[in-house]
């Protein structure tokens, strides 16, 4: 201060003393958190940078003065306005190092570092891009490996990209390469590589990943001796692999060794230590863990000894003090449930209640707490603690949905534990009739919808649809009729069910959509994506000692983060023709599906409901004389009698008596309402849910003389959904010579036998099809009919008949596939493909429309994929088709589709309709393959 005092404005040296003093100010700022020296400091580099004017050999230095400090101070108190200056000074500070400057590498990073940062609040992907492009030219300046393996690491993070993150590895392999033994930098680049390989193994699942993580972190630890300063926090890593290798192998060494390493930890971290309250935590979790493995009672009661201490470690005011209490709470609960002690299940709830209380409204640890409570709130509700008799409590039950309703809606908490919570809500307001059940069945399929929009690929979305129930929508939809609002079912399921078709068909329109909607539509796109990918990160953990400010820094961004997300979604529904965006369609919207006949929506869920849906009458319910388990027994009979032989008098008996059920249970009481929406020989569409998909609709009937049967009365189409068939009814111009592709292939990769039928069956079609140039005819087979030229074929026209083998692959459906000559041409490659102005598929292959047990209303066969890429009208097969079935059939279809030489695709129901009455009348033909075709579409 003097010597500047002795340095007045004009005097040479008055700009060292300026950046000397301001030096000092930044030093003590950081020992001592006086924000006064940090903002006097800023003004000293401030006034120091206008000293050091365009030109001036040190302005270079003065501009990453300022600039660091402005950052310093950014990170402390969250003003975006610091981090922007900041930003702005280092694109100077780069600008005066060219090429060739000693100084380039450094400022390269330094810029790279305050775009990542502001990457980490805003989410804008171009700031994280610029990054990463900065420290690759680092590198190729200076090998700086770390640093561009961290921001690669983070880009990871937000897009889930594989190839960031096994460069960011590769990267980080090199770097260690360059640190042999004895290497002062060893240790770092050692624990650098393990932590993405445990982030890859996270991802991935892949044990390798995780035992070479193990393996390092052994290694630096054996680096950091007893007495060396980093021992503790090598400790610390090593204890926190072993556990998440325990917790997906359940190897009890695993868990013994982490317990006694944290132990350490602990003893190194004596009262006073900066970190003692994470290592008492972090023991304390083991501890737990270990009792419900074995049961051992001393174990928890240690627990709870260590999660005390770190509680008092954490006073009134600790930014993590409602971490504390919750630890601590989940502790008591433990030990309620295992000892039966009400103090501890009151003390469990008090100390929860204390910890919501300490919570900021955006804050994401609210989720656990609020789940947590009602758990607590379960077992006063079971055990009629407050002065009730068991499960009379309604004070403790509408405490239990309040807590489940309230987690589920914490933005910030993340979708797939929000999704949880409101699993558990849907679960518990089923159970006991609550009225806010309704209320949880929408939240979850809401939250369903979104948690799949972040997931990566269509397979891993059919892995992780499997982890949760496959009933919700169908259960929804009956939660909703049992309250009369038949509308809000139709929703409900439209909502709930073929989430992987939806996402896949959102992620072409609308977002790619707005693509064409300019320059700010897009923006708003690439916005979007970033923000969501930002908010479904897990929180920020807080070390010891962080101060307040740091933690309401980090508040801060969390509230900007979700009012950006929030602002961004109502930009977008600005935009003419997105006002729905993300909301979900609406029964006036859905019923215009029916514009050319009802749909029938069966309902399978503990009760069995049909609904119709007429193009401008309100939908009519009907309660079907049948349940869910009834419904599986009928599925299982039917399965069974398929392929049987006939009997000696000629009859499949056993699949006559499924098909005679399926019309008592299911479609007659749907047929005696159909009158007023239908006339009689008119079409229908069938929109089947859950068991529903693996019956054969169109066939149901009675069987014996004179006896009704649906054939008789309508022509039957399925639709997977409701969006799906008004998808489909799009117009396009049409050419005005229709490009029919037939692709056949009869001795397919693999195959031990030749398919006799397929080159005659493909000349049968090109005899039936009128001829040039109303139609352009291709035909494709034998060792021409390769995968790339299917592929080919299927994108130039969009009149289609494939005959081949076909293959359903239930644990991987979207690899089911029809076989070419040298790959199979999958279901995958299909989705990928935009069909929309397809009008017809006809599929001569086994098995094309059958859906996935474990999934069934997500509708994942080759016959619906073809229709949610685009095709209008498909014809596919439930189970095994036989060539003199198939040739029989395609004969007496083509005939009736296109027999008058014009070609209508509309007409493919009717034609099919058609050709299957034909063969009803050869009784030398099974019963099973005059019913084993279906037609798909409008």
């Amino acid at each position: 201060m003097e010597v500047l005092a002795l340095r007045p404005v004009g005097h040479t040296d008055r700009s060292s003393s300026l950046n000397n003093l301001a030096n000092q100010l930044s030093t003590r700022f950081d020992h001592r958190g006086n924000a006064e020296d940090l903002d006097q400091a800023i003004a000293l580099h401030r006034e120091a940078l206008t000293l050091h004017q365009v030109g001036h050999p040190d302005r270079s230095t003065s501009l990453n003065n300022l600039a660091v400090q402005l950052s310093t101070r950014f990170d402390h108190r969250g003003n975006a306005e610091d981090l922007d200056q900041a930003i702005a000074l280092l694109r100077e500070a780069l600008a005066l190092c060219p090429v060739g400057h000693p100084d380039r590498p450094g400022a390269l990073n330094n810029l790279a570092n305050g775009l990542s940062t502001r990457f980490d609040h805003r989410g804008n992907a171009e700031d994280l891009d610029q990054a990463i492009a900065l420290h690759r030219e680092a590198l190729a300046l200076r090998p700086s490996l770390n640093n561009l393996a961290v921001q690669l690491s983070t880009r990871f993070g937000h897009r889930g990209n594989a190839e960031d993150l096994d460069q960011a590895i590769a990267l980080l392999r090199e770097a260690l390469a360059l640190c042999p033994l004895g290497h002062t930098d060893r240790p770092r680049s050692m624990i650098n590589l393990a932590i993405r390989l445990s982030t890859r193994f996270d991802h991935r699942g892949n044990a390798e990943d995780l035992d070479q993580a193990i393996a390092l972190h052994r290694e630096a630890l054996a680096l950091c001796p007893v007495g060396h300063t980093d021992r503790s926090k090598s400790l610390n890593n090593l204890a926190v692999q072993l556990s998440t290798r325990f917790d997906h192998r359940g190897n009890a060494e695993d868990l013994d060794q982490a317990i006694a390493l944290h132990r350490e930890v602990l003893a190194l971290r004596p009262v006073g230590h900066t970190d003692r309250s994470s290592s008492l935590n972090n023991l304390a979790n083991q501890l737990s863990t270990r009792f419900d493995l074995r049961g051992n009672a001393e174990d928890l009661d240690q627990a709870i000894v260590l999660d005390t201490e770190a509680l008092a470690l954490r006073p009134v005011g600790h930014p993590d003090r409602s971490v504390a209490l919750h630890n601590l709470a989940v502790r008591f609960f433990t030990r309620f449930d295992h000892r039966g002690n009400r103090e501890d299940l009151i003390d469990s709830r008090e100390n929860l209640r204390y910890a919501l209380a300490l919570l900021t409204q955006h804050d994401p640890r609210q989720l656990k707490v609020h789940n947590s409570l009602a758990t607590v709130y379960l077992s006063f509700y079971q055990l009629g603690f407050d002065s009730t008799g068991p499960g009379e409590d309604t004070d403790s039950l509408d405490a239990i949905m309040h807590h489940l309703k309230a987690a589920a809606n914490i933005v910030t908490g993340g979708l797939l534990p929000r999704l949880r919570a409101s699993l558990q809500w849907v679960h518990h307001a089923d159970q006991h009739r609550h009225g806010t059940e309704l209320e949880a069945y929408a939240t979850s399929i809401q939250l369903m919808d979104a948690y799949m929009s972040t997931t990566a690929s269509v397979s891993s979305r059919h892995n992780a649809m499997q982890d949760f129930p496959g009933t919700l929508a169908v259960d929804a939809a009956s939660c909703a009729l049992r309250s009369g609002d038949v509308r809000r079912a139709v929703e409900l399921l439209e909502q709930g069910r073929t989430i992987i078709w939806t996402q896949m068909t959102r992620l072409r329109t609308p977002l790619d959509s707005l693509q064409t909607c300019g320059d700010h539509a897009v923006t708003l796109m690439h916005r979007f994506r970033d923000l969501s990918s930002l908010l479904n990160k897990p929180p920020v953990s807080h070390a010891d000692g962080t101060s307040r400010v740091g933690v309401e820094a980090e508040e801060t961004r969390y509230r900007r983060l979700v009012e950006d997300w929030d602002g961004v979604v109502e930009e977008i529904r600005k935009i003419e023709g997105f006002s729905r965006f993300l909301l979900p369609p609406l029964f006036a919207d859905l019923q215009e599906a029916a514009r050319d006949g009802p749909i029938i929506v069966l309902v399978a869920s503990t009760s069995c409901d049909a609904i119709i849906i007429p193009h401008k009458q309100p939908p009519t319910s009907i309660q079907l004389p049948t349940n869910f388990e009834k419904l599986l027994k009928l599925v299982l009979a039917l399965q069974e009698a398929i392929g049987k032989d006939a009997s000696p008098k000629g009859n499949q008996t056993a699949l006559i008596k499924a098909l005679r059920k399926l019309w008592d249970d299911v479609v007659c009481p749907v047929v005696e309402n159909l009158g007023q929406f239908a006339r009689r020989g008119s079409r229908i569409w069938w929109c089947p849910t859950y068991l529903f998909n693996f019956l054969p609709l169109h066939a149901a009937g009675e069987y014996r003389a004179n006896g009704k049967s649906l054939s008789q009365q309508y022509i039957s189409s399925y639709t997977p959904s409701l969006t799906a068939l008004t998808r489909a009814r799009r117009s396009h111009d049409r050419c005005p010579s229709v490009p029919f592709a037939a692709i056949g292939q009869n001795f397919p990769d693999g195959a031990s036998f030749v398919l006799d039928c397929v080159e005659p069956e493909l000349e049968l079609v090109r005899s039936l099809l009128p001829p040039s140039p109303t139609v352009s005819f291709t035909k494709i087979t034998s060792v021409d009919a390769t995968k790339s030229r299917a592929l080919r074929a299927l994108r130039d026209n969009t009149w289609l008949h494939f005959s081949c083998h076909g293959t359903q692959n239930y644990e991987n459906p979207f690899n089911s596939a029809f076989l070419m000559r040298d790959q199979p041409l999958s279901l995958l490659d299909i989705t990928q493909m935009d069909l929309s102005r397809h009008e017809f598929a006809f599929l001569s292959a086994c098995e094309t429309a059958v859906g996935v047990p474990s999934t069934p209303d997500e509708v994942i066969h080759l016959a619906a994929g073809l229709q949610f890429a685009g095709v209008k009208n498909v014809v596919g097969t439930l189970w095994k088709v036989t060539d003199s079935t198939v040739q029989r059939l395609v004969e007496a279809f083509y005939q009736n589709l296109c027999g008058d030489g014009t070609m209508n695709s509309k007409r493919a129901a009717q034609a099919l309709h058609l050709a299957v009455h034909s063969l009803a009348r050869d009784k030398d033909m099974p019963l099973d393959q005059r019913i084993v075709f279906m037609h798909i579409g409008i």
